[in-house]
């Protein structure tokens, strides 16, 4: 029986091993860095790394420092910013960075930028 508990242990400490979970939550980061553009769900992302809801936004909140939504956020408007700049619309980039609605991308934008959207390509130039 021993040998038996000591297989169990090994094989918990294998499979949930802290290597392990590292390894999940850069497989949901590169998830959402490949479909940032998509309405993806935390619980699409959460599936993507195994975990659940919860137990995913500490783990990625621990390693990463910002929860996946802020981190979804942030990796939309570094991209709307890089579109601007190349000299789409709003519009156009909007839909691109997958936001549904022009003001609530236009808020996010100004939130995180401080500057709006239509204003930022003439902000970089000066």
């Amino acid at each position: 029986m021993n040998l038996y508990n000591n297989k169990i242990l090994q094989l918990k400490k294998d499979i949930y091993s802290k290597e392990y979970q590292v390894e999940q939550i850069i497989r949901s980061k590169k998830f959402m860095d490949d479909h940032f553009a998509e309405k993806i769900q935390l619980s699409e992302i959460s599936k993507s790394a195994n975990l659940s809801k919860f137990h995913f936004i500490r783990l990625f909140k621990k390693h990463y420092g910002v929860t996946p939504n802020q981190y979804l956020t942030e990796k939309r408007i570094l991209e709307a910013k890089k579109l601007l700049a190349s000299g789409k619309s709003v519009f156009e980039v909007c839909a691109a960075v997958g936001f549904e609605s022009t003001s609530t991308f236009s808020g996010l934008f100004k939130k995180i930028t401080g500057t709006t959207p239509t204003g930022y390509p003439a902000k970089k130039q000066l």
